[in-house]
């Protein structure tokens, strides 16, 4: 039986991390009827290490919950952790074109920017430089994807 900071070392996952995981219920240590402090075998260092190694590939800890309850009803939670990484594969995919399009939109504001002097608030009064660039991208023609989203 090894304690909380025992176990954290062996683990490399930090002390407040595994009485949180303990709260709620990701790890469920024992306790020693002496001191009352919480007690860990080699089965919660298992147990840490998979939390660990799910929460890497983008799993949220709801997820591993849901993962972990299949398990202890003896199923097998494969496909359901399949399903639920390509559904955040495509989420993922989605985040990343809408942040190229921002940057798309950042760079061009910013070249737009570089020959603009600074200046007193705008007409909302506060920087004339986002009045410019939305004047600027309301009047550019900026293509629309099929989502709405502009390029």
């Amino acid at each position: 039986m090894i304690t909380v900071n025992t176990l954290s070392k062996h683990s490399g996952v930090a002390a407040h991390t595994v009485r949180y995981y303990s709260r709620i219920g990701l790890l469920n240590p024992r306790r020693d009827p002496n001191n009352g402090y919480r007690v860990f075998d080699s089965a919660d260092l298992n147990r840490l290490r998979f939390i660990r190694s799910t929460q890497h590939l983008g799993f949220t800890l709801n997820e591993i919950f849901e993962i972990l309850a299949i398990s202890q009803k003896g199923s097998s939670p494969c496909q359901r952790v399949r399903d639920m990484l390509s559904r955040r594969v495509c989420e993922n995919q989605r985040k990343i074109d809408e942040l190229v399009r921002l940057q798309a939109r950042m760079e061009k504001t910013l070249a737009l920017w570089r020959h603009l002097p600074d200046s007193g608030p705008g007409k909302n009064g506060v920087c004339r430089l986002i009045d410019s660039a939305n004047a600027a991208l309301d009047a550019a023609s900026y293509e629309m994807t099929g989502e709405g989203h502009y390029v």
